[in-house]
């Protein structure tokens, strides 16, 4: 009768540790998740960054009119009324002109 015991017993603990090492849910199919985990953070690295810089850059629009002014001179090439433009035909620029640049009166001896 303990033999029988004994057996049945050894048995069940086989047929428990290959659900566990082998068996859906185990432990390697949870290796496989983790590294499929692993790539996808990867993946997603860079979307978080860029998200993150939009996001700075939403409330930056939001609440300075720096930022709004920087936007409409570089897309929309936006001119103040204190300014002057002056176009030359022939000429490309790839830059979009500073902010505030420097006056000529009052710089240099």
């Amino acid at each position: 009768m303990l033999k029988w015991l004994a057996i049945v017993l050894l048995s069940l603990l086989a047929l428990l540790q290959y659900r566990l090492w082998l068996g859906q849910g185990g432990v390697t199919e949870m290796q496989e998740v983790s590294g499929r985990v692993e790539a996808l953070e990867g993946e997603n690295k860079p979307l978080r960054d860029r998200n993150a810089r939009l996001a700075a850059e939403v409330v930056d629009l939001k609440n300075g009119l720096d930022a709004i002014e920087e936007r409409a001179r570089s897309d929309v090439g936006m001119v103040r009324t204190d300014e002057q433009f002056f176009w030359v035909p022939g000429v490309e620029v790839d830059t979009p002109p500073a902010v505030n640049p420097p006056s000529a009166a009052g710089s240099g001896p």
